[in-house]
């Protein structure tokens, strides 16, 4: 059932990707700001709270509905957990920002990109290289399939072997949110405890998405490369888990994405460093990477899927 509950979810946010505004996700966005308002206290044991009820809740009702609809009809309860990939899952949540970044790169308008960048990532660009826009591009775009779509598998994976249904998917994708959005502002909200409960989750969280999506890059593309990367360098892409993905995709797709690391006032000759610089056709070799892994999971899927029924 977990095998074609996905397909559909993809096949559908394909065809008719969620809007930005949707209510699903504004409700959820409100849910989390009501529980930051009232529990966010600026001590840590509130901060926890608060993190469990705000991911927690919503997870929860995920998997009760399942359950009570699969004592009606599986049917139903079915339809249900696509619906909820349906809104949890899928590339079109940020895809349209690479496609758009891309295609102006492709007629070299690097200022354009530049533009479509800053408002995707919401910072400034205008100043950015090529070679560092097309980084950016990479490592943003990796980032974003990893948490859309290849973490949200792997937990929905997780819960639903153990029997919660969709619940996996809502709790990997409001933890995500979390971490994010409940940064400490100077404005003091959300309170530091708030963000470090927060932060600290999120690591948890990802822990084994994360090293998850590194091998399936890892097996669709250079593997060697990847996991020398990923073992040996992944502390210089970037902190926690993340890290961990850009250091498997660096070595899959054969692109330099840390910056070289300076010792004794020169550069060091770490493997990494001998990669080329991201290049415009790097980004096709990103979106190769990606497709290529989905398939990969999806037919590890359905062979237990179909392991499970002949058993």
């Amino acid at each position: 059932m977990s095998f074609f509950a996905i397909l559909i979810a993809l096949l559908l946010e394909q065809a008719r990707p969620l809007a930005h505004d949707n209510r699903v996700h504004a409700g959820l966005r409100g849910w989390a700001r009501m529980v930051r308002r009232n529990l966010d206290t600026g001590q840590s044991a509130h901060g926890w709270t608060a993190w469990a009820l705000a991911v927690g809740v919503p997870a929860l009702v995920a998997g009760l509905v399942y359950w009570g609809l699969w004592q009606f009809s599986t049917v139903m309860a079915f339809v249900w957990m696509v619906g909820v990939l349906y809104v949890t899952l899928g590339f079109r949540q940020f895809s349209h920002h690479f496609s758009e970044i891309r295609l102006a790169l492709d007629v070299g308008d690097d200022a354009a990109a530049r533009d479509k960048l800053a408002q995707w990532l919401q910072v400034d660009a205008s100043s950015l290289p090529r070679t560092e826009l097309l980084r950016q591009v990479i490592e943003h775009s990796v980032l974003s399939a990893h948490r859309h779509v290849f973490g949200v598998l792997v937990a929905f994976v997780v819960f639903w072997v153990l029997g919660l249904g969709p619940a996996g998917a809502v709790f990997y994708r409001m933890a995500e949110y979390l971490s994010r959005n409940w940064r400490a502002r100077p404005n003091g909200a959300p309170s530091e405890a708030l963000h470090q409960a927060a932060a600290l989750a999120w690591q948890w969280v990802d822990l084994l998405p994360a090293r998850v999506t590194a091998l399936g890059f890892a097996i669709v593309g250079n593997f060697e490369e990847a996991v020398a990367s990923w073992r040996g360098d992944a502390e210089r892409f970037a902190p926690g888990s993340d890290g961990v993905v850009l250091a498997a995709t660096s070595g899959a797709i054969n692109v330099r994405l840390a910056p070289q690391l300076e010792m004794n006032g020169t550069a060091e000759d770490a493997d990494s460093s001998l990669r080329p610089d991201p290049q415009l056709a790097h980004l096709g070799s990103v979106v190769g990477l990606v497709w290529r892994t989905v398939v990969l999971w999806m037919l590890l899927l359905a062979l237990l899927t179909l392991a499970r029924l002949v058993g």
